[in-house]
């Protein structure tokens, strides 16, 4: 069963997250986790989104974004848990990963 993790949890994972993000940091914002990603192109971050989105189906963890051109918002939340999980953690890693 999926955690809500405490605010010290949520500080460390934030901190090993935004080592392997190199660029723009992820953020809390509004009990989220959030970050907007940039492409070179709409194809390219539409492209993103749909291999974001096998990963998302496959961890039954589903992001609320929303893209314009080549931007893609993202904000990660566990609706179950009223929070942040490792579930919002590990599908941000996978984000990093493939970007």
């Amino acid at each position: 069963m999926v955690k809500r993790l405490e605010e010290s949890e949520i500080s460390v994972a934030l901190e090993e997250l935004n080592g392997m993000s190199g660029d723009v940091p992820w953020v809390i914002e509004g009990g989220k986790l959030s970050k907007t990603f940039k492409f070179k192109s709409f194809i390219r971050a539409f492209g993103w989104m749909s291999q974001m989105a096998i990963w998302a189906e496959k961890l039954k963890h589903h992001p609320e974004w929303f893209n314009v051109y080549n931007k893609v918002e993202v904000k990660l939340v566990t609706h179950d848990v009223d929070g942040i999980s490792e579930l919002d953690f590990e599908l941000a890693k996978k984000m990093e990963l493939f970007k």
